[in-house]
């Protein structure tokens, strides 16, 4: 779904920082989790956190939101992780891809879901129907600004990649 009506990506952005809220207050919240030894880990994570609040104080502004949906829901207890797999495993690509591409013609964009934690009242407001089709995510796309992208700092793959056991 593609939304560049005002008022309605003013609804979204109420229902992001709502969800944003929620998370915040949250004890798993990364600007309440403990903070790491690694002082790199640390400045990293909060880079993270202005980031997101960045977006949290800005989407409203953000020109277009894509939100991707998909037919068939993960969240009931009922649906084994071989369908959630298959599921996710079909959407999660074509996202990523349209992000890429997205990339090449100079926009910028990120795969944000607080919303979500308010996905029946974002449905209501879409007029999508909810115990049919889920969304997965809520891509602001804009141009972005500059060039100086570079890799974030990562773990050792020794620390997140297992062979043949845990």
């Amino acid at each position: 779904m593609i939304i560049t009506d005002k008022s309605i990506k003013n609804s979204i952005s109420d229902l992001f920082r709502k969800g944003w809220q929620s998370y915040i207050d949250s004890p798993t919240s990364v600007a309440k989790a403990s903070s790491s030894d690694d002082p790199k880990k640390n400045k990293t994570q909060r880079r993270i956190y202005e980031s997101a609040k960045y977006l949290v104080d800005n989407l409203r502004n953000v020109p277009i939101f894509v939100i991707p949906c998909i037919e068939g829901r993960t969240d009931g207890s009922n649906v084994h992780v071989a369908v959630q797999s298959a599921l996710w495993g079909s959407i999660a690509p074509a996202v990523w891809n349209f992000m890429l591409a997205a990339r090449l013609y100079g926009l910028g964009t990120t795969w944000t879901s607080f919303h979500l934690l308010f996905e029946k009242e974002a449905s209501e407001l879409l007029n999508i129907p909810y115990e049919k089709i889920m969304q997965v995510a809520l891509l602001p796309i804009a141009y972005y600004k500059g060039t100086s992208f570079k890799a974030a700092p990562r773990d050792p793959i020794e620390k997140i990649i297992h062979i043949n056991s845990w």
